[in-house]
């Protein structure tokens, strides 16, 4: 049995946008250990359009010695658009159509990972597809910029747990609630 996992890096006010202006002064080892076993554990990573033409865009030029690099850019990968007719990066693939009945076909036996991609995580919630979502809340206002959480429908979560991090950052895990 798969699963969908969700990793996102929020500010205290809900912002998600733009987080290398905000998040790097936060960035340490038990952080990018957080980080590293959430991707580690996916077989895949699950992509927005907006993400993926970001990433597409960064890693394949990225430095070779840095351990994300080698991950980003061998690792399957599949972009949901309904735009997009083609994914050139390395081995990605082109999520379109019945999103919701692919993305429930393909994670019966793929573990699934998002990076980034609010609007995509937000509507995956809605559908109830999320396994998990790792938020990591830094200890900063960013005072604009866009939220993870807009209007939208509600959706109840339980807390799996939560870590506080010796920079102030917590890592609360969420799963959707017992109904």
């Amino acid at each position: 049995m798969g699963s969908i996992k969700s990793g996102l890096f929020i500010s205290l006010d809900g912002v998600i946008e733009a987080p290398e202006t905000w998040h790097f002064d936060y960035f340490d080892d038990e952080m990018g250990a957080a980080v590293g076993a959430l991707m580690g554990g996916n077989d895949a990573t699950l992509l927005g359009r907006q993400t993926y033409d970001e990433f597409a865009a960064f890693w394949p030029n990225a430095d070779p010695a840095d351990p994300f690099t080698a991950q980003m850019n061998g690792g399957r990968k599949y972009v949901v658009s309904d735009t997009l007719t083609e994914a050139n990066w390395e081995n990605s693939t082109v999520v379109s159509g019945d999103v919701e009945a692919e993305l429930t076909e393909l994670k019966k036996d793929t573990h699934l990972g998002t990076t980034g991609s609010a609007t995509l995580v937000r509507w995956l919630l809605e559908k109830g597809l999320v396994d998990e979502l790792h938020l990591l809340v830094h200890p900063v206002v960013v005072g604009g910029g866009k939220k993870l959480f807009a209007d939208g429908a509600k959706v109840p979560l339980s807390l799996v747990r939560s870590t506080a991090f010796k920079s102030g950052v917590l890592h609360l895990v969420y799963a959707p609630a017992a109904r």
